[in-house]
């Protein structure tokens, strides 16, 4: 049976379709419908245009577990290039038919309030504050689809939940059974989590959210939320969601789950490096100008419940990691990534990441961060992406991109053997990213295997 939640969301985007069909200028009438021509209303605040997002899963990053464990780490992270700190929530975590010892994050007990298991309030700012010294923005991740079965609204606003037809609360998805799904029907609803929203915003300064399941809130309530938080601040928003429609009124940056997909699909080699080139030429069709995608090699969900960056590209993670930081899109740096993390972290059990063998992909990221904020050509939501053809079409991937003045060409074999191929013309003398200095390119290359070269001007 359809819930209230369901009919809304169905009523909002025939809404929508129907403005986007009246207000579409077709010069043919049986000419198909795209999203080629949404414009977006969203101004980027200026400070995303380089950046570079790292999630910090708290409990996790340190063995401590602590806002004020994972503070002292933050110098680091700026000198690796990152520039926005996506924290997994913060708040306090449900009880009631909680999995595991210590619960999910997404599982929220009260949207005004801190975990204790991280520390407190205070720690929480200084966090924030330390980040804002270091030049970073700080996210925190938003949990507005459901609650936890003991938040703090179902003792006084049972009416704020999607009730069953013997009036029980009832989980969003059947295996999420530690949370319950909350009615966007209800307008008093709406305004608390827009209330709760802006008041970390206002009290602790922060610069912005990732908001979770995004799609299966109603857009409308993004899209006023995203008006009442620029009202306080300019602030950027991530969706996890992939929909054009996130980036018109409400969202900086959605996921690149089918990138991700593919990129694994291509070291497996279940797909083609064509495969890749489709999808881009889609998306380039289908969504706003100047979108963001964050570009993902691994995350919390990849990582707990699906497998690890080493198990999906395996000697080919470096090479994906070049492309990830290159192509078009934000690169999202998780938690342990830059250490190589080998092992499925714990969701609901204290799990730290082993940090001995060192920051193994710290140059490597350190290096692309740089280029990228150097080099306008890789900003985020501009700058050309342009297939460069070679004899190894099937194991070489070869683009450039440009802008303005400024171009970067980059290379990478995505095989084990090492290749050969010739230039498609003459380019000019350019930096070489790894290595340094100011080389001619000759017409003949030749890459390693899993090997990459990147070239900026």
């Amino acid at each position: 049976m359809i819930n209230k939640k369901q009919l809304f969301a169905v009523v909002s985007l025939l809404a929508v379709l129907t403005i986007f069909s009246c207000s579409s200028d077709k010069k043919e009438s049986d000419e198909q419908t795209t999203t080629a021509s949404l414009s977006s209303s969203v101004k980027h605040p200026s400070w995303s245009k380089k950046a570079v997002i790292y999630e910090v899963n708290i409990r996790q990053h340190t063995q401590e577990g602590t806002f004020k464990a994972f503070e002292n780490d933050i110098p680091r992270l700026k000198k690796m290039g990152i520039d926005i700190l996506w924290l997994m929530p913060i708040n306090p975590v449900g009880e009631e038919n909680r999995k595991g010892t210590l619960g999910s994050y997404y599982a929220v007990k009260d949207y005004m309030a801190v975990n204790p298991e991280f520390g407190t309030e205070e720690d929480l700012k200084s966090l924030i504050k330390t980040a804002h010294d270091n030049g970073m923005k700080v996210l925190l991740d938003w949990v507005a689809n459901h609650t936890a079965w003991d938040h703090v609204w179902t003792e006084k606003h049972k009416d704020w939940y999607t009730l069953s037809e013997a009036g029980e609360f009832v989980p969003p998805v059947e295996d999420w059974s530690d949370v319950i799904d909350l009615d966007y029907m209800n307008s008093d609803m709406r305004e608390a989590m827009l209330d709760a929203m802006k008041y970390w915003v206002e009290e602790f300064d922060i610069d912005g959210y990732r908001c979770d399941v995004a799609e299966m809130v109603p857009m409308d309530f993004w899209d006023n939320v995203r008006k009442e938080l620029d009202a306080i601040k300019p602030v950027f928003m991530l969706a996890e969601g992939e929909d054009p429609e996130l980036h018109i009124n409400a969202f900086d940056m959605s996921y690149g789950w089918e990138l991700m997909h593919l990129m694994r699909g291509v070291a497996s080699g279940e797909k083609e490096i064509s495969d890749i080139k489709d999808m881009y030429e889609r998306d380039f069709a289908r969504f706003p100008e100047g979108y963001i995608k964050m570009n993902v090699i691994t995350n919390h969900d990849e990582n707990s419940w699906n497998g690890t960056a080493e198990e999906f590209f395996g000697p080919a993670q470096q090479a994906w990691t070049v492309f990830a930081a290159t192509t078009y899109g934000m690169p999202l740096v998780y938690s342990g990534q830059e250490a190589n993390n080998k092992k499925r972290l714990e969701f609901f059990e204290k799990d730290p990441i082993d940090w001995s063998g060192g920051y193994v992909f710290e140059y490597l990221m350190k290096t692309l961060f740089i280029l990228k904020s150097q080099n306008s050509a890789l900003w985020n939501g501009q700058g050309s992406l342009e297939w460069i053809s070679t004899a190894h079409d099937d194991k070489l991937i070869v683009f450039r991109r440009a802008y303005d003045d400024n171009e970067v060409l980059v290379m990478i074999n995505t095989s084990g053997e090492e290749l050969t191929f010739e230039l498609d013309r003459e380019y000019p003398a350019m930096i070489r990213a790894f290595g340094g200095g100011i080389v001619t390119l000759q017409p003949e290359q030749k890459i390693a295997p899993y090997g990459y070269k990147v070239f900026s001007k």
